[in-house]
């Protein structure tokens, strides 16, 4: 053996389904190296309808082990990670020419009970002619039920993942690419590249192959495996825009073609509107929300507001591609949310010598028991692991009670008395308890160093590009946090411009 740097597993993909598996291994003692290509969380993974959720739809589609599941993890997110998520109650107004409400009844008994739910609110009905949720209304919406999901900062759920593993011991490579491997009788010989151009080889007794979009890409190409596996690439669009209402629940709106969109509050002062499902043709990170997905979006939630939605109230667009496996369904909203994991090699089976598993699909709410069944299928090579145990693991900065936030934001007050609430309550909602690392012995909102707008100062961004792998303007607004809703063009070059003479 050379003298190449030596891994358990090399994970490719930096997404919340590769951090994941990379923090799971980690902790059960394997040395993990996770490459990504581009930043964390810069595909699918960031762009996300930001639910920790059942899929109350997927019921139609009888996808019973998918929801129940899902429905499950929900309160064991809650529960590690009440920095980032946090309950909701929707309203799903009945729309007496769409699903009749004794249906909707049902499928949310149902979904009640089926999860075993203890930390939410069960369902109830709403009198709309009563409650402040009609008031954004049209008048001949009456009725609507009111049920428990929760939130989620998505791309912050995949950075505290990736911290967690290299905090137990993996190693996280942001702007690396997988250029080539090859397979042997005692694992991979794998290729690296940097952004900046360095190339390395590193051996890895095994690989998985999380690489969202790309997984198809890596696999018969990257890696060179001929299988008959594939993906099916659905594009999810959102818009925001000005803040629609008031009141702090969202809406789930029925459509006549079957499908739902979401109304959310978001970032105090916008709405968040999403999604669609279109199969995606084209590379992955060239999906952009179309202009006839924004007016599907506008005319499926002014089919329910009183005041249409148009185009002009649009402030930003997102779109992102989820790989689905391909299960031969007849429509993008159909094909199935659920993961499927392919491991070849490794134990006398067909193809390599060296053991890889591939990961189809998936969804955001799932994605701790996705990497659960990733490492114990990876027992078939390592042989056994000590037992699971992300299911009682808090997140960094979520160990504290799952109702202890507002506590956790007046005690930052009160050791930072200089903070503005807002402040305040916003690093509190992104570092949890690890607001005061940030922080530190600051007496004064000076010693934060110099604000870049919103109350973005140069001691969070070195905290980012510390402990977060944060290296450009855009990791920072759009990924660690939503600010680029906030500052302005000249706002981010002087970001930039700082980031760059302060990189290590």
């Amino acid at each position: 053996m050379t003298d190449r740097a030596q891994y358990d597993l090399l994970v490719i993909g930096g997404g919340i389904n590769g951090c994941g598996i990379a923090r799971d291994a980690a902790g059960r003692g394997l040395s993990v190296l996770l490459v990504e290509q581009s930043d964390l969380a810069s595909a699918t993974s960031s762009a996300s309808t930001k639910l920790f959720h059942g899929g109350l739809r997927y019921l139609e589609y009888y996808e019973f082990r998918l929801v129940r599941e899902a429905l499950r993890e929900r309160e064991t997110l809650l529960r590690n990670m009440p920095h980032i998520s946090w309950p909701l109650r929707f309203v799903l107004p009945h729309h007496s020419g769409l699903r009749p409400a004794w249906l909707l009844r049902l499928g949310l008994a149902i979904y009640d009970h089926m999860g075993g739910r203890k930390i939410l609110p069960p369902t109830r009905v709403l009198d709309l002619a009563q409650d402040p949720a009609g008031t954004p209304l049209k008048k001949d919406f009456r009725k609507a039920f009111e049920y428990s999901d929760c939130w989620v900062e998505d791309s912050r759920l995949v950075v505290l993942n990736a911290r967690d593993a290299a905090d137990r011991g993996a190693e996280i490579r942001t702007r690396c690419t997988c250029v080539g491997a090859t397979a042997g009788t005692d694992g991979w010989e794998v290729d690296l590249q940097s952004a900046e151009g360095s190339k390395e080889t590193v051996h890895a007794r095994a690989i998985v192959n999380a690489a969202g979009p790309w997984v198809d890409q890596v696999l018969k190409g990257t890696l060179g495996q001929a299988t008959p596996d594939r993906i099916r690439l659905v594009r999810g669009s959102h818009i925001v825009t000005r803040k629609l209402f008031d009141h702090d629940r969202p809406y789930i709106f029925q459509q006549s073609d079957g499908r739902i969109i979401f109304a959310i509050p978001y970032e105090g002062e916008f709405t968040l509107i999403g999604t669609t499902d279109a199969d995606h043709d084209g590379p992955p990170d060239a999906a952009v929300c179309t202009p006839e997905e924004q007016d599907y979006l506008c005319a499926a939630a002014s089919e329910y507001f009183a005041k249409p939605v148009t185009r002009s109230d649009i402030v930003w667009t997102y779109s992102g591609v989820r790989p689905l496996y391909d299960d031969g369904a007849s429509s993008a909203t159909a094909a199935t949310r659920d993961y499927v994991l392919k491991l070849i090699g490794g134990d006398g089976a067909d193809g390599p010598a060296a053991p890889l598993l591939s990961v189809f699909g998936g969804k955001i709410t799932t994605y701790r028991k996705l990497a659960e069944a990733a490492v114990a299928k990876l027992e078939r090579v390592f042989g056994p692991l000590p037992a699971g145990w992300t299911a009682d693991a808090p997140l960094p900065g979520g160990d504290f009670p799952v109702d202890g936030f507002d506590a956790l934001v007046a005690g930052l007050q009160a050791d930072y008395p200089f903070l503005p609430p807002a402040l305040a309550r916003r690093l509190a909602r992104a570092y949890g308890t690890c607001a005061r690392a940030l922080l530190g012995d600051a007496s004064d909102m000076a010693a934060l160093g110099a604000d870049f707008g919103a109350g973005l100062t140069e001691a969070e961004i070195r905290y980012l590009m510390a402990r977060e792998w944060a290296r450009s303007a855009e990791d920072v607004i759009w990924r660690r946090s939503k600010l680029g809703l906030r500052l302005d063009g000249d706002q981010i070059l002087r970001l930039q411009d700082w980031m760059d003479q302060n990189r290590a």
